[in-house]
């Protein structure tokens, strides 16, 4: 069983960072592939970033140059760092993971190939 706990979201003016952090519960956190997936109000969940065992990250072309994704794996723990941010950024973030060692490219940013989802945190960018 894995457990994901999202936190740092919040409300920041437009060219503002923020940095979310995902407490990763499981027995073998280094067999799973971590990733950020987000959801903006009428629209469809989008992957965002994610990042293999190896430590290969991907990004959506929305973020790249303005995220940084990255993994603790002495805490546990996923971090997605977010700067200049856009009013486009705002939605919840989800922190997802899945039990996999091959290169992330073969999962990519399909949400039905990660099967742990924690409950999301919110973010919001002020114009």
């Amino acid at each position: 069983q894995v457990q994901l706990v999202e936190s740092g979201g919040a409300s920041v003016q437009a060219g503002g960072s923020l940095r979310l952090s995902c407490a990763v519960y499981a027995d073998t956190y280094s067999n799973y592939c971590l990733g950020w997936f987000r959801q903006a109000p009428g629209k469809q969940r989008e992957g965002v970033a994610a990042i293999d065992t190896r430590g290969t990250r991907i990004y959506a072309d929305s973020v790249k140059d303005r995220f940084t994704i990255a993994r603790d794996n002495a805490k546990n723990a996923l971090y997605l760092q977010m700067n200049s941010l856009k009013p486009e950024d705002i939605a919840t973030y989800y922190c997802v993971a899945e039990a996999w060692a091959g290169e992330i490219r073969a999962l990519g940013f399909t949400p039905e190939e990660y099967k742990y989802w924690g409950q999301g945190t919110q973010v919001n960018v002020s114009s």
